[in-house]
Protein backbone atom coordinates (compact mmCIF):
# COMPACT_ATOMS: atom_id res chain seq x y z
CA UNK A 1 0.00 0.00 0.00
CA UNK A 2 1.49 3.53 -0.64
CA UNK A 3 -1.15 5.86 0.41
CA UNK A 4 -4.32 6.06 2.24
CA UNK A 5 -7.32 8.58 0.91
CA UNK A 6 -9.80 9.47 3.62
CA UNK A 7 -12.83 10.55 1.75
CA UNK A 8 -14.56 12.30 4.65
CA UNK A 9 -12.41 13.32 8.22
CA UNK A 10 -9.63 15.08 9.26
CA UNK A 11 -6.01 13.27 9.47
CA UNK A 12 -5.88 14.30 13.12
CA UNK A 13 -8.74 11.70 14.04
CA UNK A 14 -6.55 8.42 12.87
CA UNK A 15 -3.63 7.08 15.81
CA UNK A 16 -0.12 7.04 14.09
CA UNK A 17 -0.04 3.14 14.28
CA UNK A 18 -3.15 2.73 12.39
CA UNK A 19 -1.46 3.99 9.11
CA UNK A 20 1.59 1.93 9.69
CA UNK A 21 3.91 4.56 8.00
CA UNK A 22 1.77 4.72 5.14
CA UNK A 23 0.52 8.42 3.67
CA UNK A 24 -1.80 9.49 4.42
CA UNK A 25 -4.20 12.53 2.31
CA UNK A 26 -7.37 13.71 2.96
CA UNK A 27 -10.00 14.63 0.44
CA UNK A 28 -9.08 17.97 0.43
CA UNK A 29 -5.80 17.70 -0.07
CA UNK A 30 -5.93 15.13 -3.27
CA UNK A 31 -8.88 18.53 -4.66
CA UNK A 32 -5.45 20.46 -4.28
CA UNK A 33 -2.69 18.17 -5.22
CA UNK A 34 -4.49 18.10 -8.30
CA UNK A 35 -5.47 22.08 -9.36
CA UNK A 36 -1.86 22.75 -8.51
CA UNK A 37 -0.49 19.89 -11.05
CA UNK A 38 -3.20 20.75 -13.55
CA UNK A 39 -1.49 24.42 -13.21
CA UNK A 40 2.36 23.55 -13.31
CA UNK A 41 0.96 21.19 -17.11
CA UNK A 42 -0.60 24.18 -18.22
CA UNK A 43 1.94 26.49 -17.62
CA UNK A 44 4.52 24.19 -18.74
CA UNK A 45 6.20 24.57 -22.23
CA UNK A 46 5.39 20.58 -23.18
CA UNK A 47 2.26 19.66 -20.80
CA UNK A 48 2.52 16.16 -22.60
CA UNK A 49 6.13 15.77 -20.41
CA UNK A 50 3.56 15.63 -17.45
CA UNK A 51 1.54 12.56 -18.77
CA UNK A 52 2.85 8.85 -19.12
CA UNK A 53 1.09 7.21 -21.17
CA UNK A 54 0.33 3.05 -21.06
CA UNK A 55 -1.10 1.46 -24.26
CA UNK A 56 -4.03 -0.86 -23.37
CA UNK A 57 -4.44 -3.65 -25.61
CA UNK A 58 -7.82 -5.84 -25.80
CA UNK A 59 -6.59 -8.60 -24.23
CA UNK A 60 -5.81 -6.29 -21.00
CA UNK A 61 -7.76 -7.19 -18.01
CA UNK A 62 -10.61 -4.43 -17.74
CA UNK A 63 -12.13 -5.58 -14.51
CA UNK A 64 -12.28 -8.27 -11.74
CA UNK A 65 -15.30 -9.05 -10.65
CA UNK A 66 -15.86 -12.00 -7.28
CA UNK A 67 -18.34 -15.15 -7.63
CA UNK A 68 -21.36 -14.98 -5.51
CA UNK A 69 -19.85 -17.94 -3.54
CA UNK A 70 -23.49 -19.80 -3.92
CA UNK A 71 -20.59 -23.01 -4.34
CA UNK A 72 -17.37 -22.08 -2.54
CA UNK A 73 -15.11 -19.57 -1.41
CA UNK A 74 -15.77 -16.65 -4.41
CA UNK A 75 -13.07 -16.42 -6.62
CA UNK A 76 -11.79 -13.28 -8.31
CA UNK A 77 -12.71 -13.60 -12.15
CA UNK A 78 -10.44 -11.40 -14.56
CA UNK A 79 -12.64 -10.06 -17.51
CA UNK A 80 -10.65 -8.55 -20.70
CA UNK A 81 -11.52 -5.60 -22.39
CA UNK A 82 -12.44 -8.64 -25.51
CA UNK A 83 -14.11 -10.18 -23.20
CA UNK A 84 -17.04 -6.79 -22.61
CA UNK A 85 -16.94 -5.56 -26.12
CA UNK A 86 -17.95 -8.93 -27.12
CA UNK A 87 -21.20 -8.53 -25.29
CA UNK A 88 -21.82 -4.73 -26.84
CA UNK A 89 -21.35 -6.43 -30.19
CA UNK A 90 -23.62 -9.28 -30.05
CA UNK A 91 -26.27 -8.51 -27.12
CA UNK A 92 -28.14 -7.18 -29.91
CA UNK A 93 -29.41 -10.52 -31.50
CA UNK A 94 -31.57 -11.28 -28.35
CA UNK A 95 -33.64 -8.23 -29.33
CA UNK A 96 -34.49 -5.32 -31.64
CA UNK A 97 -34.07 -2.88 -28.30
CA UNK A 98 -33.19 0.40 -30.41
CA UNK A 99 -32.67 4.11 -29.26
CA UNK A 100 -35.14 5.76 -27.66
CA UNK A 101 -36.59 2.60 -25.56
CA UNK A 102 -36.37 2.25 -21.92
CA UNK A 103 -35.44 -0.16 -19.66
CA UNK A 104 -35.97 -1.04 -16.67
CA UNK A 105 -33.67 -2.90 -13.88
CA UNK A 106 -33.63 -3.97 -10.44
CA UNK A 107 -29.39 -6.15 -9.95
CA UNK A 108 -26.97 -4.48 -8.88
CA UNK A 109 -25.23 -2.26 -10.46
CA UNK A 110 -21.63 -4.28 -10.31
CA UNK A 111 -23.47 -7.63 -11.05
CA UNK A 112 -21.60 -8.81 -14.57
CA UNK A 113 -24.87 -9.26 -16.44
CA UNK A 114 -25.96 -6.06 -15.43
CA UNK A 115 -23.01 -4.37 -16.71
CA UNK A 116 -22.85 -6.28 -19.72
CA UNK A 117 -26.31 -5.22 -20.29
CA UNK A 118 -25.78 -1.41 -19.32
CA UNK A 119 -22.93 -1.47 -21.77
CA UNK A 120 -25.25 -2.46 -24.51
CA UNK A 121 -27.92 -0.10 -23.82
CA UNK A 122 -25.46 2.62 -23.65
CA UNK A 123 -24.03 1.74 -26.68
CA UNK A 124 -27.08 1.72 -28.25
CA UNK A 125 -28.68 5.15 -26.98
CA UNK A 126 -31.16 3.73 -24.73
CA UNK A 127 -32.39 4.99 -21.55
CA UNK A 128 -31.86 2.86 -18.45
CA UNK A 129 -33.97 3.17 -15.25
CA UNK A 130 -32.88 1.87 -12.00
CA UNK A 131 -35.19 -0.04 -9.40
CA UNK A 132 -35.54 -2.08 -6.31
CA UNK A 133 -37.15 -4.74 -4.85
CA UNK A 134 -39.03 -2.39 -2.59
CA UNK A 135 -40.03 0.36 -5.44
CA UNK A 136 -40.55 -2.11 -8.63
CA UNK A 137 -44.52 -2.22 -9.04
CA UNK A 138 -44.43 1.68 -8.73
CA UNK A 139 -41.64 1.61 -11.44
CA UNK A 140 -42.96 -0.68 -13.63
CA UNK A 141 -46.46 1.66 -13.27
CA UNK A 142 -44.96 4.83 -13.96
CA UNK A 143 -42.44 4.52 -16.11
CA UNK A 144 -43.91 1.69 -18.45
CA UNK A 145 -40.61 0.26 -19.90
CA UNK A 146 -40.02 -1.27 -22.92
CA UNK A 147 -37.65 -4.00 -21.44
CA UNK A 148 -37.09 -5.36 -18.14
CA UNK A 149 -33.80 -6.97 -17.00
CA UNK A 150 -33.84 -9.21 -13.99
CA UNK A 151 -33.83 -12.63 -12.22
CA UNK A 152 -36.91 -15.38 -12.57
CA UNK A 153 -37.51 -14.47 -8.79
CA UNK A 154 -38.76 -11.11 -9.94
CA UNK A 155 -41.05 -12.79 -12.85
CA UNK A 156 -42.51 -15.22 -9.94
CA UNK A 157 -43.06 -12.63 -7.27
CA UNK A 158 -45.34 -10.60 -10.51
CA UNK A 159 -47.12 -13.91 -11.33
CA UNK A 160 -47.87 -14.58 -7.71
CA UNK A 161 -49.25 -11.06 -7.65
CA UNK A 162 -51.57 -11.50 -10.46
CA UNK A 163 -52.89 -14.92 -9.27
CA UNK A 164 -53.55 -13.64 -5.89
CA UNK A 165 -55.50 -10.41 -7.43
CA UNK A 166 -57.52 -12.94 -9.40
CA UNK A 167 -58.34 -15.19 -6.67
CA UNK A 168 -59.41 -12.15 -4.08
CA UNK A 169 -61.72 -11.73 -7.16
CA UNK A 170 -65.61 -12.10 -7.03
CA UNK A 171 -66.03 -15.71 -7.87
CA UNK A 172 -68.17 -15.04 -11.25
CA UNK A 173 -65.28 -12.85 -12.58
CA UNK A 174 -62.84 -15.40 -10.98
CA UNK A 175 -64.55 -18.01 -12.55
CA UNK A 176 -64.32 -16.07 -16.07
CA UNK A 177 -60.62 -14.96 -15.78
CA UNK A 178 -59.06 -18.47 -15.48
CA UNK A 179 -61.31 -20.09 -17.81
CA UNK A 180 -59.67 -17.76 -20.22
CA UNK A 181 -56.50 -18.35 -18.77
CA UNK A 182 -56.94 -22.25 -20.28
CA UNK A 183 -58.30 -21.83 -23.19
CA UNK A 184 -55.37 -19.33 -23.76
CA UNK A 185 -52.65 -22.10 -22.23
CA UNK A 186 -53.89 -24.62 -24.58
CA UNK A 187 -54.36 -22.27 -27.42
CA UNK A 188 -50.70 -21.15 -26.67
CA UNK A 189 -49.33 -25.31 -26.50
CA UNK A 190 -51.02 -25.83 -29.95
CA UNK A 191 -49.58 -22.98 -31.43
CA UNK A 192 -45.66 -24.26 -30.22
CA UNK A 193 -46.73 -27.74 -31.67
CA UNK A 194 -47.70 -26.05 -35.49
CA UNK A 195 -44.64 -23.82 -35.24
CA UNK A 196 -42.21 -26.56 -34.54
CA UNK A 197 -41.43 -24.76 -31.20
CA UNK A 198 -41.63 -28.12 -29.16
CA UNK A 199 -38.64 -29.13 -26.87
CA UNK A 200 -37.74 -32.31 -26.76
CA UNK A 201 -34.52 -34.74 -26.17
CA UNK A 202 -35.58 -37.81 -28.65
CA UNK A 203 -32.92 -37.25 -31.40
CA UNK A 204 -35.15 -39.42 -33.43
CA UNK A 205 -37.24 -37.98 -35.65
CA UNK A 206 -40.93 -38.50 -36.17
CA UNK A 207 -41.89 -39.44 -40.00
CA UNK A 208 -43.30 -36.93 -42.31
CA UNK A 209 -46.96 -38.68 -41.54
CA UNK A 210 -47.14 -37.94 -37.76
CA UNK A 211 -45.38 -34.30 -38.57
CA UNK A 212 -48.44 -33.72 -41.20
CA UNK A 213 -51.04 -34.91 -38.63
CA UNK A 214 -49.35 -32.94 -35.69
CA UNK A 215 -50.13 -29.89 -38.00
CA UNK A 216 -53.16 -30.20 -38.89
CA UNK A 217 -54.78 -30.95 -36.00
CA UNK A 218 -52.90 -28.36 -33.89
CA UNK A 219 -53.72 -25.80 -36.48
CA UNK A 220 -57.50 -26.90 -36.68
CA UNK A 221 -57.95 -27.38 -32.77
CA UNK A 222 -56.38 -23.58 -32.08
CA UNK A 223 -58.14 -21.95 -34.98
CA UNK A 224 -61.83 -23.04 -32.93
CA UNK A 225 -59.55 -21.49 -29.86
CA UNK A 226 -58.38 -17.94 -31.60
CA UNK A 227 -61.79 -16.87 -31.30
CA UNK A 228 -61.79 -16.73 -28.02
CA UNK A 229 -58.09 -16.10 -26.93
CA UNK A 230 -58.52 -12.83 -29.08
CA UNK A 231 -61.68 -12.10 -26.99
CA UNK A 232 -59.38 -12.50 -23.58
CA UNK A 233 -56.33 -10.53 -24.92
CA UNK A 234 -58.92 -7.71 -25.53
CA UNK A 235 -60.86 -8.10 -21.92
CA UNK A 236 -58.47 -9.57 -19.80
CA UNK A 237 -54.91 -9.97 -20.48
CA UNK A 238 -54.88 -6.34 -22.09
CA UNK A 239 -55.55 -5.08 -18.49
CA UNK A 240 -52.90 -7.72 -16.74
CA UNK A 241 -49.97 -6.38 -18.83
CA UNK A 242 -51.01 -2.90 -18.31
CA UNK A 243 -50.81 -3.71 -14.49
CA UNK A 244 -47.24 -5.35 -15.33
CA UNK A 245 -46.23 -2.51 -17.03
CA UNK A 246 -43.53 -3.74 -19.22
CA UNK A 247 -44.51 -3.05 -23.05
CA UNK A 248 -42.28 -5.17 -24.95
CA UNK A 249 -40.34 -8.44 -23.79
CA UNK A 250 -38.84 -9.22 -19.91
CA UNK A 251 -35.49 -10.48 -19.71
CA UNK A 252 -34.35 -13.23 -17.70
CA UNK A 253 -31.23 -14.64 -16.56
CA UNK A 254 -29.25 -15.74 -13.32
CA UNK A 255 -31.36 -18.54 -12.96
CA UNK A 256 -34.43 -20.75 -15.15
CA UNK A 257 -37.70 -19.54 -14.94
CA UNK A 258 -40.44 -22.40 -13.82
CA UNK A 259 -42.15 -23.64 -17.07
CA UNK A 260 -45.47 -22.82 -15.76
CA UNK A 261 -44.51 -19.14 -15.24
CA UNK A 262 -43.40 -19.26 -18.40
CA UNK A 263 -46.46 -20.77 -19.95
CA UNK A 264 -48.80 -17.92 -18.38
CA UNK A 265 -47.09 -15.40 -19.59
CA UNK A 266 -46.92 -16.59 -22.81
CA UNK A 267 -50.75 -16.97 -22.82
CA UNK A 268 -51.43 -13.47 -21.55
CA UNK A 269 -49.40 -12.26 -24.53
CA UNK A 270 -46.12 -10.93 -22.69
CA UNK A 271 -43.25 -12.20 -23.87
CA UNK A 272 -40.54 -13.53 -21.66
CA UNK A 273 -37.37 -14.06 -22.77
CA UNK A 274 -34.30 -16.49 -20.78
CA UNK A 275 -30.57 -16.49 -21.36
CA UNK A 276 -27.75 -18.02 -19.71
CA UNK A 277 -24.50 -17.35 -18.40
CA UNK A 278 -21.49 -16.67 -15.46
CA UNK A 279 -19.60 -14.13 -14.56
CA UNK A 280 -16.95 -16.21 -16.01
CA UNK A 281 -18.25 -15.66 -19.30
CA UNK A 282 -18.93 -11.80 -19.24
CA UNK A 283 -21.63 -13.15 -18.72
CA UNK A 284 -23.86 -14.14 -21.41
CA UNK A 285 -23.34 -16.72 -23.57
CA UNK A 286 -26.72 -17.98 -24.83
CA UNK A 287 -30.19 -16.70 -25.00
CA UNK A 288 -33.56 -16.89 -26.46
CA UNK A 289 -34.54 -15.00 -29.99
CA UNK A 290 -37.90 -13.08 -30.83
CA UNK A 291 -38.07 -15.75 -33.39
CA UNK A 292 -36.77 -18.78 -31.92
CA UNK A 293 -38.30 -18.51 -28.29
CA UNK A 294 -38.01 -21.69 -27.17
CA UNK A 295 -40.03 -22.42 -23.91
CA UNK A 296 -37.92 -24.16 -21.35
CA UNK A 297 -34.37 -23.19 -22.92
CA UNK A 298 -32.04 -21.00 -22.64
CA UNK A 299 -32.08 -20.48 -25.89
CA UNK A 300 -28.99 -20.55 -29.07
CA UNK A 301 -25.32 -19.71 -28.22
CA UNK A 302 -24.84 -16.12 -28.92
CA UNK A 303 -22.31 -15.35 -31.97
CA UNK A 304 -19.00 -16.83 -32.09
CA UNK A 305 -19.62 -19.12 -28.68
CA UNK A 306 -19.35 -22.69 -28.99
CA UNK A 307 -20.75 -25.06 -26.30
CA UNK A 308 -20.79 -28.92 -25.75
CA UNK A 309 -21.85 -31.21 -23.36
CA UNK A 310 -19.69 -33.79 -21.86
CA UNK A 311 -19.77 -37.04 -19.50
CA UNK A 312 -18.98 -35.63 -15.57
CA UNK A 313 -16.68 -38.59 -15.14
CA UNK A 314 -15.21 -39.55 -18.42
CA UNK A 315 -14.64 -35.81 -19.91
CA UNK A 316 -16.27 -37.88 -23.40
CA UNK A 317 -18.15 -35.64 -25.48
CA UNK A 318 -22.30 -36.24 -25.65
CA UNK A 319 -24.78 -36.32 -29.00
CA UNK A 320 -27.39 -33.99 -28.44
CA UNK A 321 -30.21 -34.67 -26.29
CA UNK A 322 -27.90 -36.61 -23.70
CA UNK A 323 -27.51 -34.54 -20.38
CA UNK A 324 -23.96 -34.05 -18.86
CA UNK A 325 -21.89 -31.14 -18.18
CA UNK A 326 -21.92 -27.40 -20.15
CA UNK A 327 -18.59 -26.82 -21.73
CA UNK A 328 -18.38 -23.16 -23.24
CA UNK A 329 -15.25 -21.85 -25.58
CA UNK A 330 -15.17 -17.92 -27.30
CA UNK A 331 -14.46 -14.87 -26.81
CA UNK A 332 -16.72 -14.02 -23.76
CA UNK A 333 -14.20 -16.79 -21.38
CA UNK A 334 -12.84 -15.00 -18.66
CA UNK A 335 -8.49 -15.06 -18.43
CA UNK A 336 -8.57 -17.12 -15.57
CA UNK A 337 -8.91 -16.27 -11.56
CA UNK A 338 -7.06 -13.52 -10.00
CA UNK A 339 -3.85 -15.17 -8.05
CA UNK A 340 -5.77 -18.41 -8.52
CA UNK A 341 -3.86 -20.76 -10.68
CA UNK A 342 -5.06 -23.98 -9.76
CA UNK A 343 -9.07 -22.97 -9.44
CA UNK A 344 -8.37 -21.62 -13.40
CA UNK A 345 -6.41 -24.59 -14.69
CA UNK A 346 -9.36 -26.60 -12.74
CA UNK A 347 -12.14 -24.32 -14.91
CA UNK A 348 -10.38 -23.79 -17.87
CA UNK A 349 -8.09 -26.82 -20.14
CA UNK A 350 -5.54 -26.40 -22.64
CA UNK A 351 -8.31 -25.37 -25.30
CA UNK A 352 -9.96 -22.71 -23.95
CA UNK A 353 -13.23 -24.85 -23.16
CA UNK A 354 -14.83 -23.84 -19.22
CA UNK A 355 -15.91 -25.94 -17.03
CA UNK A 356 -19.49 -24.13 -16.12
CA UNK A 357 -20.00 -26.68 -13.86
CA UNK A 358 -23.63 -26.65 -14.97
CA UNK A 359 -25.74 -29.56 -16.04
CA UNK A 360 -28.08 -29.57 -19.14
CA UNK A 361 -28.29 -30.69 -22.66
CA UNK A 362 -28.51 -29.71 -26.64
CA UNK A 363 -31.42 -30.12 -28.22
CA UNK A 364 -31.13 -32.18 -31.30
CA UNK A 365 -32.11 -31.26 -34.82
CA UNK A 366 -35.28 -32.40 -36.47
CA UNK A 367 -36.05 -30.83 -39.94
CA UNK A 368 -40.03 -32.01 -39.42
CA UNK A 369 -42.05 -32.47 -36.70
CA UNK A 370 -42.96 -30.32 -33.82
CA UNK A 371 -39.34 -29.50 -32.85
CA UNK A 372 -38.31 -28.67 -36.19
CA UNK A 373 -37.13 -24.87 -34.77
CA UNK A 374 -35.60 -26.30 -31.70
CA UNK A 375 -32.28 -28.06 -32.63
CA UNK A 376 -29.03 -25.83 -31.52
CA UNK A 377 -30.73 -24.74 -28.29
CA UNK A 378 -29.35 -25.00 -24.53
CA UNK A 379 -31.74 -26.72 -22.16
CA UNK A 380 -30.11 -25.73 -18.37
CA UNK A 381 -31.07 -27.99 -15.63
CA UNK A 382 -28.96 -26.74 -12.67
CA UNK A 383 -25.73 -27.11 -10.83
CA UNK A 384 -23.56 -29.97 -10.74
CA UNK A 385 -22.49 -29.11 -7.72
CA UNK A 386 -26.72 -28.81 -6.22
CA UNK A 387 -26.70 -33.02 -7.18
CA UNK A 388 -27.64 -34.99 -4.27
CA UNK A 389 -25.91 -38.45 -3.82
CA UNK A 390 -28.25 -40.71 -1.90
CA UNK A 391 -27.51 -43.33 0.80
CA UNK A 392 -28.52 -45.53 -2.08
CA UNK A 393 -26.31 -43.87 -5.08
CA UNK A 394 -28.95 -42.44 -6.50
CA UNK A 395 -28.53 -38.91 -7.94
CA UNK A 396 -31.13 -36.05 -7.46
CA UNK A 397 -31.53 -32.83 -9.11
CA UNK A 398 -33.26 -30.48 -6.51
CA UNK A 399 -34.10 -27.77 -9.09
CA UNK A 400 -36.83 -29.78 -10.51
CA UNK A 401 -38.33 -31.15 -7.13
CA UNK A 402 -38.09 -27.18 -5.95
CA UNK A 403 -39.62 -25.60 -8.98
CA UNK A 404 -42.77 -28.21 -8.82
CA UNK A 405 -43.41 -27.25 -5.24
CA UNK A 406 -42.88 -23.43 -5.75
CA UNK A 407 -46.84 -23.90 -7.89
CA UNK A 408 -47.97 -24.16 -4.28
CA UNK A 409 -49.32 -20.45 -2.87
CA UNK A 410 -48.27 -22.44 0.31
CA UNK A 411 -44.61 -22.38 0.01
CA UNK A 412 -42.66 -19.05 -0.22
CA UNK A 413 -38.97 -20.85 -0.21
CA UNK A 414 -37.77 -24.20 -0.40
CA UNK A 415 -34.31 -25.93 -0.27
CA UNK A 416 -34.30 -29.49 -0.92
CA UNK A 417 -31.97 -31.35 1.29
CA UNK A 418 -30.71 -35.13 1.80
CA UNK A 419 -27.30 -35.95 1.17
CA UNK A 420 -25.80 -39.30 1.77
CA UNK A 421 -29.15 -39.59 3.46
CA UNK A 422 -31.34 -42.92 2.56
CA UNK A 423 -34.73 -40.29 1.14
CA UNK A 424 -34.86 -36.95 0.13
CA UNK A 425 -35.77 -33.62 2.79
CA UNK A 426 -36.28 -29.66 2.73
CA UNK A 427 -36.04 -26.36 4.20
CA UNK A 428 -39.53 -24.97 4.16
CA UNK A 429 -40.21 -21.27 4.32
CA UNK A 430 -43.89 -21.27 4.64
CA UNK A 431 -46.28 -18.85 2.75
CA UNK A 432 -48.15 -17.39 6.47
CA UNK A 433 -51.06 -15.22 4.83
CA UNK A 434 -52.09 -17.84 2.14
CA UNK A 435 -51.53 -21.50 4.40
CA UNK A 436 -53.94 -19.27 7.01
CA UNK A 437 -56.10 -18.70 4.06
CA UNK A 438 -56.53 -21.92 2.98
CA UNK A 439 -57.18 -23.19 6.21
CA UNK A 440 -59.91 -20.80 6.84
CA UNK A 441 -61.63 -21.85 3.17
CA UNK A 442 -61.62 -25.87 4.36
CA UNK A 443 -62.73 -24.75 7.72
CA UNK A 444 -59.57 -26.52 9.39
CA UNK A 445 -59.92 -23.53 11.80
CA UNK A 446 -62.48 -20.68 12.66
CA UNK A 447 -63.22 -17.57 10.37
CA UNK A 448 -61.55 -15.21 13.38
CA UNK A 449 -58.25 -16.95 13.37
CA UNK A 450 -55.01 -15.14 13.38
CA UNK A 451 -52.42 -17.81 13.50
CA UNK A 452 -51.93 -20.85 12.84
CA UNK A 453 -49.43 -24.05 14.65
CA UNK A 454 -46.48 -25.47 13.18
CA UNK A 455 -48.10 -28.81 13.14
CA UNK A 456 -50.96 -27.74 10.77
CA UNK A 457 -48.75 -25.68 8.71
CA UNK A 458 -46.59 -28.73 8.47
CA UNK A 459 -49.63 -30.53 7.57
CA UNK A 460 -50.42 -28.80 5.28
CA UNK A 461 -47.16 -28.51 3.24
CA UNK A 462 -46.85 -32.05 3.41
CA UNK A 463 -50.50 -31.92 1.28
CA UNK A 464 -48.93 -29.74 -0.82
CA UNK A 465 -45.70 -31.58 -1.85
CA UNK A 466 -47.49 -34.28 -2.62
CA UNK A 467 -49.96 -31.99 -5.16
CA UNK A 468 -47.43 -30.51 -7.21
CA UNK A 469 -44.26 -32.72 -7.09
CA UNK A 470 -46.47 -35.84 -7.49
CA UNK A 471 -44.45 -36.12 -11.10
CA UNK A 472 -41.39 -36.04 -10.27
CA UNK A 473 -38.58 -38.74 -9.85
CA UNK A 474 -38.30 -38.51 -6.61
CA UNK A 475 -40.66 -37.47 -3.30
CA UNK A 476 -39.85 -35.49 -0.49
CA UNK A 477 -40.15 -37.18 2.99
CA UNK A 478 -39.19 -35.20 5.79
CA UNK A 479 -38.98 -30.72 5.81
CA UNK A 480 -38.09 -28.44 8.11
CA UNK A 481 -40.87 -25.27 8.36
CA UNK A 482 -38.49 -22.51 9.55
CA UNK A 483 -40.40 -19.02 10.00
CA UNK A 484 -37.83 -16.25 8.77
CA UNK A 485 -37.25 -16.17 5.24
CA UNK A 486 -33.92 -16.76 3.13
CA UNK A 487 -32.53 -13.01 2.83
CA UNK A 488 -29.64 -10.65 1.58
CA UNK A 489 -29.33 -9.65 4.87
CA UNK A 490 -29.21 -12.86 6.52
CA UNK A 491 -26.48 -14.15 4.21
CA UNK A 492 -28.78 -17.09 2.57
CA UNK A 493 -29.36 -15.12 -0.56
CA UNK A 494 -27.09 -14.00 -3.15
CA UNK A 495 -27.58 -10.08 -4.14
CA UNK A 496 -29.51 -11.63 -7.05
CA UNK A 497 -31.64 -13.32 -4.85
CA UNK A 498 -30.23 -16.85 -5.67
CA UNK A 499 -30.18 -19.26 -2.42
CA UNK A 500 -26.72 -19.70 -1.12
CA UNK A 501 -27.70 -23.52 -0.56
CA UNK A 502 -24.69 -24.63 1.34
CA UNK A 503 -25.42 -22.06 3.89
CA UNK A 504 -29.07 -22.77 4.37
CA UNK A 505 -27.88 -26.13 4.91
CA UNK A 506 -25.07 -24.79 7.85
CA UNK A 507 -27.15 -22.55 9.43
CA UNK A 508 -30.18 -25.43 10.17
CA UNK A 509 -27.31 -28.21 10.68
CA UNK A 510 -28.58 -29.44 14.25
CA UNK A 511 -32.00 -29.39 13.17
CA UNK A 512 -31.60 -31.26 9.67
CA UNK A 513 -29.70 -34.12 11.57
CA UNK A 514 -32.36 -34.21 14.33
CA UNK A 515 -34.96 -34.42 11.11
CA UNK A 516 -33.10 -37.73 9.97
CA UNK A 517 -33.38 -39.06 13.14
Amino acid sequence: MRFIVLLWGEKSCLANNETLGVPVFSYKEMVKLGRENRAALIDSLDARKGYRYEVIGSDDIATLVYTSGTTGNPKGVMLSHKNLLHQIENLGVLGPAKAGDRFLSMLPTWHTYERACEYFIFTRGIEQVYTTVRTLKDDLRNYKPDYMISVPLVYETLYSGIQKQISSSPNAIKLIVFSFIRISLAYTELKRIYEGLCLTRNPEEPSHIVSMFDYLWSKTIATILWPLHVLATKFVYKKIRSAIGIQKTAKSGGGSLPTHIEKFYEAIGLEVQNGYGLTETSPCIAGRRPYYNVLGSVGHPIPLTEFKVVDSETGEILPPGSKGIIKVRGPPVMKGYYKNPLATRQALDEDGWLNTGDIGWIAPHHSVGRSRRCGGVIVFEGRAKDTIVLSSGENVEPLEIEEAALRSTLIQQIVVIGQDQRRLGAVIVPNKDEALLAAKEASVVDADAVDLSKELISSMLYEELRKWTSECSFQIGPILVVDEPFTIESGLLTPTMKIRRDQVVAQYKEEIANLYK
